[in-house]
């Protein structure tokens, strides 16, 4: 065979293979059906660059397994609430104080110095920097007197480290009141006689920022007149008043705690008052409420200038809590029906829960108010049994609209783990509303709830 025949050979052997693999490749189906794991078009698994791309299909995704499905937890309520004092309790406040903010020190890095630095730091002179103020943030601070001792105790709300703010040791406190943003307190007991009231009005030293650990201050002040009968603070900490009595006569005053200043703003013959003081102008006198005996409830200028004003009337049981706004009056009677009155209408309705005022506390904007309400009222005179001791409740915290009537249960008390009953007392809020601060009746501890 020639040469030239060879190559002409060879020319069509390989013409004759390109037919033949392009007839299998364009007569092959190029969609397997379902489940052909192989398919038919035997040279795609040979081509390293594929087919040009896969075609969509509508095949649904596979269901999802549920079975072992868990739902996300509920969070505790137990987490929000906390028991705040390590003891028994005579009276706290609640207040903003500054403190340092955490932050974090960064790791120092060391740059070695290049020529280039070296020139530079010749042919400059360097910049005096000023330090950087520390950054700081206000916090609500408790501070409270122990019942044991009077010794006087503060922590943050949002973060409970109990320490000890003074040494001066007064023996079995039976009440505590603190003004002037906790730097002035109220301290109530029996004298050595076990008979007189004696009342205390100490002084507490000005904390400076970052030297929170001074513990043995010292609480310096003086005496009121003994056998003060009832003492009530301003809402905003500045003034006291307190009544006592003279012959056969019931004297109110305040006390202004800037000043020290006292002012008889009133006189009356009886002599039966309970008081608060809402707000810097008003203050309420309720007579000792009693379940078979009516009661009043009377409004006096702080100025001493105007007459009593009687606010509420012929009511059993009467118990008060006015708004410091003065636009309305909490009231119960002996039921422990709780009702809201305007003062500018005198007009009253009822709320939807039963408790005592004294078991409650106004917001700041006087239209919502937090009361502890119990769960079951046990059967008795109301609010006698109460007060004596014969009584006692397991509580639930309610916040309730007054303009629009709703009521809400924020917590349940009764659901803490250990068992413990709560009947809750002397409430407070701090600025923000962020904590609801109150004292367990049956065993005088400070309590905190944390509401957002």
């Amino acid at each position: 065979m020639s040469k030239r025949n060879f190559i002409l050979l060879i020319i069509t052997l390989f013409l004759a293979l390109i037919i033949f693999f392009g007839f299998l490749y364009f007569s092959a189906d190029k969609n397997p059906a379902p489940g052909d794991t192989e398919g038919t078009n035997f040279l795609s698994q040979f081509n390293p660059f594929g087919s040009g791309g896969t075609k969509p299909t509508n095949t649904p995704p596979p269901p999802v397994d549920v079975s072992g499905y868990q739902p996300a937890p509920i969070p505790d309520m137990t987490a929000r609430l906390k028991k705040v004092s390590s003891m028994p309790v005579a009276g706290f406040t609640v207040y903003s104080k500054e403190r340092l903010v955490d932050v974090p020190v960064p790791t120092p890095v060391t740059l070695e110095p290049t020529p280039e630095d070296s020139e530079t730091t010749e042919k400059t002179t360097p910049k005096v920097q000023k330090p950087t103020p520390p950054l700081t943030e206000f916090a609500p601070t408790l501070r409270y007197a122990a019942r044991v001792d009077g010794n006087i105790y503060q922590t943050f709300a949002d973060k409970i480290e109990e320490r000890r703010f003074s040494t001066t040791v007064i023996p079995k406190i039976y009440e505590a009141l603190f003004g002037s943003k906790g730097e002035s307190v109220v301290l109530r007991y029996l004298a050595e006689d076990g008979k007189t009231v004696a009342t205390f009005i100490g002084r507490l030293p000005k904390e400076i920022l970052a030297g929170d650990t001074t513990e043995d201050n010292e609480l310096k002040g003086f005496f009121l007149p003994e056998d003060i009968k009832d003492v009530s603070m301003s809402t905003d900490g500045s003034s006291l008043f307190y009544l006592f009595n003279v012959g056969e006569n019931a004297v109110g005053a305040t006390l202004n705690f800037a000043t020290n200043k006292k002012t008889q703003i009133f006189t009356s013959p009886f002599t039966e008052w309970l008081s608060t003081f809402p707000n810097g102008k008003t203050i309420t006198l309720t007579t000792k409420p009693a379940s078979i005996v009516p009661g009043y409830m009377y409004t006096v200028n702080n100025s001493g200038k105007s007459l009593m004003a009687q606010a509420l009337g012929e009511i059993n049981g009467l118990t008060t809590l006015a708004s410091p706004s003065g636009q309305f009056i909490l009231y119960a009677d002996s039921n422990l029906s709780l009702n809201a009155e305007r003062t500018d209408t005198r007009t009253s309705g009822p709320i939807g829960v039963k408790t005592l005022p004294e078991k409650c506390v106004w917001g700041s904007v006087s239209d919502v108010v937090y009361c502890s309400v119990p769960k079951n009222i046990p059967a008795g005179e109301y609010p006698d049994s109460w007060y004596q001791g014969e009584a006692s409740f397991s509580d639930q915290i309610w916040r309730i609209d007054i303009t629009t009537g709703n009521a809400t249960m924020v917590a349940d008390l009764s659901s803490i783990e250990d068992g413990e009953d709560i009947d809750g007392i002397k409430l407070a809020l701090d600025k923000d509303e962020t904590f609801l601060f109150f004292v367990n009746k049956k065993d005088s501890f400070l309590w905190e709830l944390q509401l957002k």
